[in-house]
């Protein structure tokens, strides 16, 4: 089974997130604030990340590039999720690889669709 982590402070787009993913079949492990989702990255080993931009305790960019640094961790396909216009967030996860990038409020099915072309590309 496919791994998920998402880190995002709102607890209401966390368990929305959480429900659907696991009736698609995916198992979900989440974290509410940058710190935490670097230490359950290190231990789950997930198989792909959504990060929201602006949490408490590191950004989902600093989340990003922790998670890269770490040792026992492979390359994890990464989507970011913001409610920012800021032009320069889209550009930030470009330069960090994301493969893609959704703003809030965002298409759940759309979110879906990105989580299943990118899992499928990779082997577990």
């Amino acid at each position: 089974m496919k791994k998920i982590l998402i880190v995002e402070d709102d607890p209401d787009i966390t368990r929305a997130l959480t429900i659907r993913l696991k009736a698609a079949g995916y198992a979900v492990y989440t974290a509410a604030d940058g710190l935490r989702g670097v230490s359950v990255a290190a231990q789950e080993k997930p198989d792909l990340m959504v990060l929201d931009i602006s949490m408490p305790a590191g950004d989902g960019f600093t989340v990003a590039e922790r998670v890269r640094e770490l040792p026992d961790v492979p390359y994890v396909p990464t989507i970011f999720l913001t409610a920012s216009k800021r032009p320069e967030y889209r550009q930030r996860a470009e330069e960090l690889g994301a493969v893609a990038f959704l703003e809030k409020p965002y298409d759940a099915n759309e979110l879906l669709l990105a989580i299943k072309a990118n899992l499928d590309a990779t082997v577990s």
